[in-house]
C-alpha cells in the first residue's frame, strides 16, 4: 500500500512537471490501470525515494534512503557472520535472556531443516516490559559482538518479538502467545542446543 501511494506521488509529480493531468486516472481497482493506451503502465525508478529502517539499537531508530546494491556473490559483507558464529551468538543470547529473568530459555538447531536460518532461540517473558527489556539487552549484547540486526518486528505490541540477525532468529513472548504458537512443538524436528 505504501508503495502505491508512493509510485502515485512520482506519477503526479512527473504529470506536473510535463503539464498533462490528464495521462492517466488512478483508481483503487487494481486491473483497472494495468494499461495505458494499449501497452503496461511503466514505473518509475523508486530504488532512492523509498526509505528503509536500518538495525541498531532499539531506543534510536534511524532511516536512510540509499538502497545498498547487491554484493557479487564472491564478496561477503561486513555483517556476514564467519562459520561458527551463529551458534556462539545463539548461546550469548540465551544466557543474556536467562540473566534478565527470561524463562523457558530454549536454542533449536536448524541447520540440517531449512537453509534460511541456523539456530532460534526462544525464551518467554512475563509482560510486555520485559518483552522489551530482552529484546533490547539482546541487541546490545550481539551489538558488542558486531553482529547487526537486519529486523524487528512486533516490538511494539509486545506480545511476539522477532529479532532476525541472518542466521540467527530470536523469538521473545508473552506465556499466552509461546503457549498458542508453539514454536518448539513446530520445529521439533530441531535437535535443542544446550548453552
Amino acid at each position: 500500500m505504501l508503495l502505491r501511494k508512493a509510485v502515485m506521488e512520482v506519477r503526479k509529480k512527473e504529470r506536473r512537471k510535463q503539464g498533462s493531468d490528464s495521462a492517466l486516472e488512478v483508481s483503487n481497482d487494481p486491473g483497472e490501470n494495468s494499461s495505458v493506451a494499449g501497452g503496461p503502465l511503466a514505473a518509475p525508478d523508486l530504488r532512492t525515494r523509498i526509505i528503509f529502517w536500518e538495525g541498531g539499537p532499539l531506543k534510536s531508530v534511524t532511516s536512510r534512503t540509499q538502497v545498498e546494491r547487491a554484493a557479487p556473490p564472491d564478496s561477503t559483507s561486513p555483517s556476514t557472520p564467519l562459520a561458527g558464529q551463529g551458534l556462539e551468538h545463539a548461546r550469548l543470547s540465551a544466557r543474556v535472556a536467562l540473566e534478565n529473568k527470561a524463562s523457558d530459555v530454549l536454542i533449536l538447531d536448524l541447520r540440517h531443516i531449512t537453509p534460511l536460518f541456523d539456530y532460534f532461540v526462544l525464551a518467554t517473558g512475563v509482560s510486555r516490559r520485559q518483552v522489551h527489556t530482552l529484546a533490547e539487552e539482546i541487541d546490545d549484547a550481539l551489538r558488542a559482538e558486531g553482529e547487526t540486526r537486519r529486523a524487528l518486528a512486533g516490538y511494539e505490541p509486545g506480545r511476539w518479538v522477532v529479532l532476525d540477525y541472518g542466521d540467527l532468529v530470536i523469538h521473545l513472548f508473552d506465556p499466552e502467545t509461546r503457549a498458542y504458537y508453539g514454536l518448539e512443538d513446530l520445529w521439533a524436528d530441531a535437535p535443542r542446543v544446550d548453552f
